[in-house]
């Protein structure tokens, strides 16, 4: 492989619901113009929902699915990382899963196989403030370890925060150690592209990198149905968290208004898709059972839903509704 320069290069971290996705497409729609950027994104499960939604941004997409990227081995994410190298972007993103965690996925950027290639700067971190006032989140330990090893920390949705949400960020904020370069807040992930040339700076990880992945050496399936098959659900576990996936043919569609009215009562932690409903194609984002939907230019494309949750939910029996909203295009 041969590059000129090393290629500028960030990790945007965050965990589950942070908003990473949103802030990526929100930098692809303001990069320069004649500028080319790859991304590799990793998602906890294995249907490929954030890397469908980047993929009509122009940038080039690879996916690690099934799990952190530093656990499902060294070799899918090399592999990802040298594809995406071979075809000499003028800027490379990674995007952990929001379960995921950093430490390992910076050790193998600044190792000596990727000196010649890869320029790390700064390892952008987001957070929505409404997560501090919640255990659930605070005692994690990927996401004490994500803030910590930030060189930028961002609060995002402020938009959705109350004083006493941005209280609590500013005080654990400023309380960090060593001071992040930078510390700023945000809406809907507007990042300003000047941050993706913040330098980074050597960082501990406040807790020992310990997480597995059941299946870390295992191959990745891929997802293709076979004749006569009409969907495929895909499973995951791990860092105490459930997933389920679902990838349906391109010839279903979904009934919006009703797929609507599931995602907001369906009581999981996060719920991520790409679908084909009979009114176009639309990503539906939720958080907490606080959906947000914007439309996607997608033709001819496979519709993905994913559900994430501490708790395993009764999948089958979501399965059969989520069949019941569709029909034949």
């Amino acid at each position: 492989m041969t590059i000129s320069k090393p290629i500028p290069t960030n990790i945007i971290t965050g965990f589950l619901g942070a908003g990473k996705t949103t802030a990526i497409l929100s930098l692809l729609a303001r990069k320069p113009a004649d500028e080319k950027w790859a991304i590799l994104i990793n998602e906890f499960g294995n249907v490929g929902v954030d890397g469908a939604m980047l993929d009509q941004q122009g940038a080039i997409v690879k996916e690690v699915p099934g799990g952190c990227m530093c656990c499902v081995a060294g070799l899918p994410m090399s592999v990802g990382i040298n594809a995406l190298l071979a075809q000499k972007p003028d800027r490379l993103l990674l995007e952990p899963t929001g379960l995921g965690h950093p430490k390992e996925i910076i050790n193998k950027l600044t190792s000596d196989s990727y000196a010649k290639y890869i320029d790390l700067k700064a390892t952008i971190t987001l957070v929505d403030p409404r997560q501090f006032s919640d255990s659930l989140y605070t005692d994690n330990q990927n996401f004490q370890d994500q803030i910590a090893l930030a060189d930028v920390l961002v609060a995002n949705k402020i938009d959705a925060c109350t004083d006493y949400d941005l209280l609590m960020f500013e005080q654990y904020a400023s309380a960090c150690e060593p001071a992040k370069q930078m510390i700023t807040q945000v809406e809907q992930g507007q990042l300003d592209l000047a941050l993706l040339e913040q330098p980074r700076i050597a960082r501990q990880a406040a807790h020992s990198h310990h997480h597995h992945h059941d299946d870390a050496a295992a191959p990745l399936p891929g997802l293709e149905l076979a004749p006569g098959e009409t969907f495929i659900r895909k499973e995951n576990h791990g860092q105490g968290y459930h997933s389920c996936g679902w990838f349906f043919a391109t010839d279903l569609q979904f009934d919006f208004s009703q797929l609507f009215t599931l995602f907001t009562n369906l009581n999981a932690q996060r719920v991520k898709a790409v679908v084909n409903t009979e009114r176009g194609c639309f990503a539906f984002n939720v958080v907490n059972r606080v959906v947000s939907v914007n439309e996607l230019t997608l033709e001819g494309f496979e519709s993905r839903i994913e559900v994430i949750d501490k708790d395993m939910l009764p999948w089958d029996e979501l399965e059969e509704i989520l069949v019941s909203l569709t029909k034949k295009a």
